[in-house]
C-alpha cells in the first residue's frame, strides 16, 4: 500500500520498478468500497482478479458490523461497479502503463542514467577511458604510495563504509575528486573503496573462463611448472585484465616492502586479495577449498611477480 504522504486517497498501490539509481512510481487509485477486486491486464481478453487482502481479524466482524457493510455496499454499488467497456478500459490504461517502461538502452540514451566506475565491466571502463587501467585504480594506488604504506594494517582494516559509500558515489557520478582532500584523508576509505571497486566488477579481475585453469596450475607440485602455467594463463587475460593486474601486484608489492611498518605480509594480501580477485561463476559446496586456491593464486603471483609480469 502507497503511505500516506504518497497519496491521501485510500485504497492506493504504489508500484515501485527499481532501474539503477532511476525509481520510477505509479499510482493506481481505486474508490472506497467495502469489498471490491482490482484488476491487472493480461494478455487473455479477461482481467486477472484477486481479492483485496482482508485486515486481521476480518473473520471475527460480528453481525452488526456485516448488515452495515452490506448496507454500504449497496449505496455504493454504481458508483463502485464496473461495466464492461470500463473494465476493457481500465484494463488497457493498466496494459499501457505496466508494458509502456522504456529500455534501459533507451534511458542511457537519455541522460538519464549515465554509464558509471562501479559495477562496470572492466574492458568497457577502459575503453570509455581509453586506457588499459581504470583512472580510479591508478589514482587510488598513487594516494596510497604517497601518503599510507606505512599505515598499520594497510588493506587489511576496514575504512568507514559511509565515507566510501559517499567517494563511491562522487566517482560515479563524475565528481572532481582529490583523494587528498580533508574528507578522504582516512587511508583507510581509498583502501575500501579499491577493493569495492574490484569486488563489484561484473566479471572478476581473473575472469570466470580461466578461474578452473589457475585452480589447477596452482596445484601443480614443481614449483618451475606451476609458475609457467600461471604466467601463461596470466598472459591470456584480456589486455585491460592484465595491465590492471600488473599495476595492481606491483602496487602491492610495494606495500609488503613496508611490511615492517605497516604489519601486512605476503600472505596476509593474498588472504585480503584472493576472493576479491577471483572467484568462480558459481558458488558451489567447494567455497572454503575455493578459498585456500584463491589466496594461495595471489600469494605465488607476488613472490613471483618478476618472472609472471617479466618477458
Amino acid at each position: 500500500w502507497a503511505s500516506k504522504d504518497k497519496s491521501s486517497k485510500k485504497h492506493v498501490i504504489e508500484v515501485r520498478e527499481i532501474l539503477n539509481n532511476i525509481q520510477s512510481l505509479a499510482f493506481i487509485a481505486f474508490y472506497e468500497a467495502s469489498l471490491f477486486t482490482y484488476h491487472f491486464a493480461s494478455e487473455s481478453d479477461d482481467p486477472i482478479e484477486a481479492d483485496m487482502p482482508e485486515s486481521p481479524g476480518a473473520e471475527k466482524h460480528d453481525k452488526e458490523k456485516d448488515r452495515r457493510d452490506s448496507k454500504k455496499a449497496k449505496a455504493m454499488k454504481p458508483s463502485t461497479s464496473m461495466d464492461s467497456a470500463e473494465q476493457k478500459k481500465t484494463k488497457h490504461k493498466l496494459k499501457k502503463l505496466l508494458t509502456g517502461r522504456p529500455t534501459l538502452q533507451t534511458v542511457k540514451d537519455k541522460g538519464y542514467i549515465k554509464d558509471q566506475v562501479f559495477g562496470c565491466a572492466l574492458s568497457s571502463l577502459c575503453q570509455r577511458e581509453n586506457t588499459t587501467v581504470p583512472n580510479f585504480v591508478k589514482m587510488c594506488i598513487d594516494n596510497v604510495e604517497n601518503n599510507g604504506l606505512s599505515v598499520d594494517g594497510l588493506y587489511r582494516v576496514s575504512g568507514n563504509l559511509a565515507v566510501i559509500q559517499k567517494l563511491r558515489f562522487a566517482i560515479n557520478h563524475d565528481e572532481k575528486v582529490n583523494l587528498s582532500d580533508g574528507k578522504w584523508e582516512d587511508i583507510h576509505v581509498t583502501t575500501g573503496a579499491l577493493k569495492m571497486l574490484f569486488r563489484e566488477l561484473p566479471e572478476p579481475l581473473f575472469t570466470y573462463s580461466l578461474f578452473n585453469d589457475f585452480v589447477s596450475a596452482i596445484k601443480i607440485s614443481d614449483h618451475k611448472h606451476r609458475v609457467q602455467s600461471i604466467k601463461e594463463l596470466v598472459r591470456q587475460l584480456p589486455k585491460p585484465n592484465h595491465d590492471t593486474m600488473q599495476a595492481l601486484f606491483k602496487h602491492l608489492r610495494k606495500v609488503i616492502d613496508y611490511g615492517e611498518e605497516n604489519r601486512m605480509t605476503t600472505q596476509s594480501v593474498a588472504i585480503v586479495f584472493g576472493p576479491t580477485l577471483l572467484r568462480p561463476e558459481t558458488e558451489t559446496l567447494n567455497m572454503a577449498v575455493h578459498m585456500v586456491y584463491q589466496n594461495q593464486i595471489v600469494e605465488l603471483i607476488l613472490l613471483e611477480y618478476e618472472s609472471i609480469f617479466g618477458r
